[in-house]
């Protein structure tokens, strides 16, 4: 009776013990809340937050909030609205857009914005030596692209000009419906000369600008704190135009690449929101906690991309049997789950009202003869192959499904290659890849922004792939008006591409998310923006 005793009390005091320890995280989670700091789960630790050089989520979710431009996005639609500038108007051949900006707009170091910082930071994008992946995102610009190729040398025949210190004036080179959508786009950002002149040139990558202390920024926050790999900071800056409206305080942004860490971290009441849910959790949310986790259509796309100038994938047989012997199904149910879907084209089904005809079989006959084709009959002499994923658990366990795939479909080898963000981005600068798994997320609701990243002189084409007819369908799709005429010519596009298979789709995301109940303001919707300035903290939560 005494052990039993004994055992009693030693249960009772290690649930208790337990209890506090929830209880304490739990305080820490509504402690933040009531003091409106908003804790984000980041995944990777940002290459940087230049809005010019950068591409990935991770970076742009931290540049959202500390810089803004002409136009801002509506949380639920993302239709364009007012921000810097208060109103546009526009020419009746829909050429020329001019920009009213507001009075007194301020960037975080009290100097005044003006029409001339927008001028300096497309000139600074546009810069051939800043070599911007994002330039072509200005190319509907009247001669932003020949600037930017060096085909002209004075930026004064680009189309954007001052006319005074509050309007600002824009020349398309042809007319382009989502226009105003482009501009939201962080490629469209001002910059402060200063603040990049006084570290450097204007066409100098990673310099100091962006550090805390040194950068000078015209968004909802401003930058408080980075300890690399440990937390990003922002606090609310009081010199943003529309303050008053601002809700939040802070905002920490937390690099945490493992997803089962992330979950772990949110479970544990210790993060608002994780971008990221780990696949064997997903079943778990959706039956017993529906009400934290939030999956719902995203316009982006996973594949696989080939180095198409290094041996093998140099030959495009090859890169067909790959694509065949995936099963893309199995892939997206089984492996990554919430929702997704096979990709049967790279752009995904309606963008913009645009769903591609094209069709990505699972067919490992098929795939065996395309590889007997090109020389390796039942896999004889092919390379060990490397494929390359950046560090997070979901990629690792996609990369080792196919690994599996591609060794019993097709009896060759294959080894993982695992970077962290950082450098597995410079392995695409520097060519240093075979096959590398990648995504792209839309930046706009047109198929233009999956289809115009293959021409052969896009920055964002990491195959390198070049196809002179490929090319110039996409360059007549750019400048027709018809909409079904226009999309005709991107399904021809498309058909090429998925022919020749220089990137393999696997499948379609969904946006899936942890949300805590405290989280107000966060809107789904298709490119998975949530401007922070529409958010808030309540202080009601228990996430256990």
């Amino acid at each position: 009776m005494k052990n039993f005793y004994n055992f009693a009390v030693i249960v009772m005091l290690i649930v208790t013990l337990a209890a506090v320890g929830c209880s304490k995280k739990e305080a820490n989670l509504k402690k933040a809340s009531q003091k409106g700091i908003l804790y984000v789960g980041n995944g990777s630790e940002p290459q940087d937050i230049d809005p010019q050089t950068v591409t990935g989520v991770p970076e742009q979710r931290i540049i959202s909030a500390l810089f803004e431009g002409l136009l801002s996005e509506n949380p639920e639609t993302l239709e364009p609205e007012p921000a810097l500038a208060e109103s546009w108007s526009v020419s009746p051949d829909s050429l020329t857009y001019t920009f009213k900006l507001r009075d007194n707009l301020k960037w975080s170091n009290r100097d005044p914005i003006t029409a001339n910082d927008f001028v300096y930071a497309y000139k600074r994008i546009l810069s051939p030596a800043l070599g911007s992946q994002n330039a072509y995102m200005l190319y509907c610009m009247k001669n932003a692209e020949k600037y930017n190729k060096r085909i002209i040398a004075d930026f004064s025949e680009v189309g954007v000009k001052a006319l005074d210190d509050n309007t600002l004036q824009i020349k398309l080179a042809r007319p382009t419906p989502y226009f105003l959508s482009l501009v939201t786009h962080m490629a469209w950002f001002p910059i402060d000369k200063n603040a990049i002149e006084k570290f450097g040139t204007m066409d100098q990558r990673g310099t100091k600008w962006t550090l805390p202390g040194n950068l000078v920024c015209d968004g909802p926050f401003v930058l408080k704190n980075w300890e690399v790999n440990k937390v990003i900071t922002v606090v609310k800056n009081p010199l943003y135009w529309d303050a008053r409206n601002v809700k939040l305080n802070q905002i920490e942004f937390f690099p945490i690449s493992d997803n089962q860490a992330e979950e772990r971290t949110f479970r544990a009441g210790q993060l608002h929101i994780t971008y990221t849910v780990p696949s064997s959790k997903i079943d778990y949310y959706q039956k017993n906690k529906s009400d934290l986790i939030h999956i719902s259509p995203y316009m982006g796309t996973y594949y696989m991309v080939f180095n198409v100038n290094k041996y093998p994938f140099d030959s495009a047989l090859v890169r067909k049997a790959l694509s065949l012997a995936i099963d893309r199904k199995s892939l997206a149910e089984d492996v990554v789950k919430g929702g997704k879907q096979p990709a049967n084209s790279f752009t995904p089904p309606n963008t913009g009202d645009y769903t591609a005809k094209t069709n990505l079989p699972y067919d490992v006959k098929f795939a065996r003869e395309c590889l007997a084709n090109a020389g390796y009959p039942d896999g004889k002499g092919f390379p060990t192959i490397e494929l390359m994923y950046n560090t997070s658990e979901r990629n690792r366990q996609i990369a080792e499904a196919i690994q599996a795939m591609w060794q019993s479909n097709l009896n060759i080898k294959v080894e993982l290659v695992n970077k962290e963000w950082k450098m597995y981005l410079d392995s695409f600068r520097t060519r240093d890849f075979s096959i590398a798994a990648a995504s792209w997320i839309g930046d706009y609701n047109d198929p233009l922004t999956f289809l115009g990243m293959w021409t052969s002189d896009s920055t964002n084409n990491r195959a390198r792939w070049s196809n002179s007819q490929y090319d110039k369908l996409i360059e007549d799709a750019s400048v027709l008006s018809d909409q079904a005429t226009r999309y005709d010519y991107f399904n021809e596009a498309e058909k090429l591409l998925m022919d020749q298979m220089p990137v393999m789709p696997l499948y379609y995301y969904t946006s899936m998310a942890l949300i805590s109940p405290d989280v107000k303001g966060w809107h789904p919707n298709i490119l998975d923006h949530h401007p922070y300035k529409y958010m808030s903290l309540s202080d009601s939560a228990n996430i256990r």
